[in-house]
């Protein structure tokens, strides 16, 4: 049985940032008849008073005000205003109350910013556009600042680095609510590649890279029909004709990942798709997915994850058993 997804405010205010803002009803508040299951209610949050004015002349009319968030289960925290605005006293009162009763807590960019107001995340890993993570981590020191991620799920608060990180993040949270096979519906609908991994890093120093794309696209895809042996590094770099120190440059350079850790991000996201869909039991998914052991899969599965395979089989699988 699928999980009651329960209600998502998003935040609006005056000076709200449209991108981000847009993010979310995209996700959370667009209508989904290719499901057959509930999606997320969702409401429009006001957190000032009068008309509320977004980025590029547009006006905002909310829901209601924040009452709302005593309903939601999911509360969304667009990009703030100003870094250095003062946060309203009644809306971090709200978003503690919020908190402590089990809400979850996401920000998109310098949303983060009302979320380190609250005192929420002191003690905790947070990330923001890497333009503001020094002054975060100089004005919350308490709060463990990741420069280099796209995002970190801390259970009920999910900070996300700058706008399309955003996606990401929100990805994630519909992937822990419903699995990844809904998640890339989503994705697919959204006319994107399938969520990042919160890992990956969130600036590429060179975007453009001297490699043409579609000779590391073409050994990515040669990986992927692969994942079932014991692939290394050298023998990705032997595919693509390079040496493996310039095999490891650029393809890094281009996928903001390691080879090594993006391998690990393939061969984990085919064992939830297994998981999720078929019959086989750990042991057949662990060799399917090339693993040595069915217990180096267990441990790389539950570090990234958070679960075990058999709880995750137990909350996404589609009508399937196994036995592990």
């Amino acid at each position: 049985m699928q999980p009651t997804p329960g209600l998502v405010a998003i935040l609006a205010y005056d000076g709200l940032c449209t991108f981000e803002f847009g993010i979310a009803v995209e996700i959370f508040g667009l209508a989904r008849p290719e499901f057959d299951f509930p999606w997320y209610e969702h409401r429009i949050v006001a957190v000032d008073q009068g008309p509320m004015r977004a980025m590029g002349g547009i006006q905002v009319l909310a829901d209601g005000g924040m009452e709302l968030l005593e309903e939601a289960r999911t509360i969304i925290i667009p990009g703030w205003r100003d870094r250095s605005a003062a946060v309203p006293e009644p809306l971090l009162a709200a978003l503690c109350k919020a908190h402590a009763r089990g809400a979850r807590l996401l920000s998109i960019c310098s949303g983060v910013f009302v979320l380190a107001a609250t005192g929420l995340l002191d003690g905790h890993g947070a990330t923001t556009h890497w333009r503001y993570t020094a002054e975060l981590a100089e004005r919350f020191p308490d709060i463990q600042v990741d420069p280099d991620v796209l995002y970190v799920d801390s259970g009920q608060l999910i900070t996300s680095a700058g706008s399309a990180a955003g996606i990401d993040a929100c990805l994630h949270l519909v992937a822990r609510d419903f699995g990844t096979q809904v998640a890339n519906s989503v994705a697919r609908r959204l006319v994107m590649s399938p969520q990042r991994t919160g890992g990956q890093a969130q600036f590429i120093p060179s975007p453009v890279s001297p490699t043409p794309r579609s000779d590391l696209s073409r050994v990515m895809q040669w990986a992927r029909e692969r994942l079932h042996e014991p692939l290394e590094v050298r023998d990705l770099a032997s595919e693509a004709a390079m040496s493996e120190r310039t095999f490891l440059r650029r393809f890094t350079e281009a996928s903001g990942l390691p080879p090594k850790a993006w391998l690990q991000h393939e061969r984990l996201a085919r064992a939830r798709e297994l998981l999720e869909s078929t019959r086989q039991n750990t042991e057949q998914i662990a060799q399917h997915c090339g693993y040595r052991s069915v217990e180096s899969f267990r441990v790389a599965f539950r570090s990234v994850v958070g679960v075990p395979p058999s709880v995750y089989r137990e909350r996404f699988g589609r009508e399937v058993k196994a036995i592990f």
